[in-house]
């Protein structure tokens, strides 16, 4: 008998300015998710990543506040570099106001701080849908 081909892990952009949120959000991608994970501090290094990497990423994970640009400007740079990522914001503020001032779309994935690696995991699931 031939063995199924091993599906590859989704390869998930997690990006974040504070060091132990990123590392926290990695590991529970990796541990409880079985994600590939790929990691910036801020938005040009998330950018280079994504002319760089020779594979897929299929998700961005993204918190709203970041050095230098929004979540939203970060997401619509990425979204023209990588046609067809999901991506999923992360931010302190809940998704009616972030969507009120404009940040993100109603269609949006968010994630509201703090979280658990459930609602995480369902939002980059949900995102992979997209």
């Amino acid at each position: 008998m031939s063995e199924a081909p091993v599906a590859e892990r989704p390869t998930v952009l997690v990006v974040d300015d504070e060091e132990d949120l990123r590392d926290i959000m990695r590991r529970m991608l990796e541990r409880r998710g079985s994600y590939a994970t790929l990691a910036a501090g801020d938005p040009d290094e998330a950018i280079a990543i994504c002319r760089e990497h020779p594979s897929e990423i299929d998700v961005l994970i993204t918190d709203l506040t970041l050095p230098g640009a929004s979540g939203g400007e970060l997401a619509k740079t990425i979204r023209d570099l990588r046609p067809g990522i999901g991506v999923v914001f992360v931010s302190g503020l809940p998704k009616d106001i972030a969507v009120g001032k404009g940040e993100i779309d109603e269609a949006d994935v968010l994630v509201k701080k703090p979280f658990t690696a459930d609602p995480l995991l369902e939002a980059v699931r949900e995102a992979l849908k997209k």
